[in-house]
């Protein structure tokens, strides 16, 4: 797999359309299995998953993966909690709102992905990526904020932003983790997939098993309609870390607001909400901080 320039764009949208495929799975998995179960869904069953893509990557590179060092482990618990954290809040949000207001909620997140990422790893942010981010930013908040659209109040506005810290903090988290890893980074980004998601399914089952053993019992028996969003859950994470491993989370999470754009398309064709001019007119925003992320990057 080539590791040029632009490898890590192209990670970055592959992974947004595949994240929009596992959203829309998840959210139709939480009117039977709750907001705990959906959540848990994405982790249990994309582990297989992500153990066959590092099987694959080791047996196209020729490279065992890497033993982690002691420093891998805080990055690492620290991205899965959050992550769980983050989806369980999407979810909650996706239950009271539509489906791409959520998203546009969510999608604030790369401000604070490059915060954390200066702060924490030192990921510098130039004038054009700070300047495209905010564009694209800009973006997402305009589609988000349209008045009489849907009743709700601040609860569901204030777990889709959680939901984004949450998100930004766990990105910058696996990145963190993925550069502990002494190797490259086809393995390096496999490796970090396969224990984060192991960790998280534990974490999560151990939680059902003790405070809500029916949801869990629930999952399990859910597991033909849950291989999709597992499949995509896995999928997605592992084309995000390839895109965490080659550059910043900021400019990986920049990119990734084109799934703004696919989620308009799950609206309208999945589940018949129709698009606003506010809508088009954030869109518009997207494009032109994507295009000036690229061509800043």
């Amino acid at each position: 797999m080539p590791d040029g320039p632009w490898s890590w764009a192209a990670f970055a949208v592959a992974a947004a359309a595949a994240q929009t495929v596992r959203n829309a799975a998840q959210r139709q998995l939480t009117r039977t299995l709750g907001t705990t179960g959906a959540t848990h869904v994405r982790f249990l069953f994309g582990v297989p998953f992500a153990v066959v893509f590092l099987a694959a990557i080791v047996l196209a590179t020729g490279t065992a993966p890497p033993r982690p060092p002691l420093a891998f482990w805080p990055w690492v618990t620290t991205g899965a909690l959050t992550q769980i954290a983050a989806t369980a809040m999407m979810l909650a949000a996706m239950g009271e709102r539509s489906f791409l207001v959520v998203i546009a909620y969510t999608k604030t997140e790369p401000i604070q992905v490059a915060l954390f990422g200066l702060a924490v790893l030192g990921d510098p942010i130039t004038l054009a990526v700070g300047a495209a981010i905010t564009v694209a930013t800009t973006g997402v908040v305009t589609m988000s904020l349209r008045p009489g659209q849907e009743a709700g109040g601040a609860r569901p506005v204030a777990l889709g932003l959680g939901a984004a810290a949450c998100f930004a903090v766990s990105a910058v988290a696996f990145r963190g983790a993925i550069l502990s890893l002494d190797a490259g980074y086809l393995t390096a980004a496999g490796t970090t997939l396969c224990i984060a998601l192991a960790l998280q399914a534990l974490l999560l089952s151990v939680w059902l098993a003790v405070r809500d053993r029916t949801v869990l019992v629930a999952v399990l028996r859910a597991w033909r309609p849950s291989l999709l969003a597992g499949f995509m859950g896995a999928l997605a994470s592992q084309l995000w870390f390839l895109g965490f491993a080659l550059t910043t989370a900021a400019n990986v999470r920049t990119l990734a607001l084109v799934e703004v754009l696919f989620a308009q398309g799950v609206s309208r064709l999945v589940f018949g909400q129709r698009a606003t001019a506010r809508e088009l007119i954030g869109v518009v925003l997207i494009v032109v901080g994507v295009v000036m992320l690229l061509w800043a990057a």
